[in-house]
């Protein structure tokens, strides 16, 4: 039986574990066996960049806190686990595993399992999750989309301009 010290320890631990479970938009576990310390460190800085939480847990401290969430995580938390964190972009965590494995050639660094907005998500939801762009870029691009058509008119009418005011064509390709 470990003293109460240590018990009140692992205690806080897993209260603050459940906490951060608890408030965070995105919790992705991380099999991060295989890398190496340089490749740790870029992969930690990217999360840093991306406003991501990223630390190395106990798989039973881990555990207890997740069923204090009220989530069940029990059959992924076991062997090397790492927990990717954010209140931000939901789709980061997965993403940036995703990316960093792919881009290093590392079969070994994987996703277990996760919660996405309060859903529990698998491995293979969350790397689908990674093939995505980031919420910026989507934006991007579907403003990009609304601006097409606009880009499109304005080109029409200045052809149209054009064909009926010869002087102009002459200007513009003067200029």
């Amino acid at each position: 039986m470990p003293n109460a010290k240590v018990l009140e320890s692992k205690k806080a631990v897993v209260e603050a574990l459940t906490g951060k479970i608890q408030e965070s938009t995105s919790v992705v576990f991380v099999d991060y066996k295989g890398i190496t310390v340089a490749q740790d460190t870029e992969l930690r800085k990217q999360f840093r960049e991306a406003g991501v939480e990223y630390t190395v847990v106990k798989n039973t401290l881990t555990n207890f806190a997740t069923k204090n969430a009220g989530y069940d995580f029990s059959k992924v938390l076991n062997g090397t686990t790492a927990m990717a964190s954010t209140t931000g972009d939901p789709i980061a965590p997965a993403r940036i595993v995703c990316e960093f494995a792919k881009k290093n050639k590392l079969k070994t660094l994987a996703i277990k399992g996760g919660v996405v907005e309060g859903s529990v998500l698998s491995a293979d939801q969350l790397n689908g999750f990674g093939e995505l762009p980031s919420k910026n870029a989507l934006v991007a691009s579907v403003l990009g989309t609304f601006l097409a058509p606009i880009s499109s008119l304005a080109f029409v009418l200045d052809q149209i301009r054009i064909q009926k005011d010869p002087n102009a064509a002459a200007a513009e390709a003067e200029a």
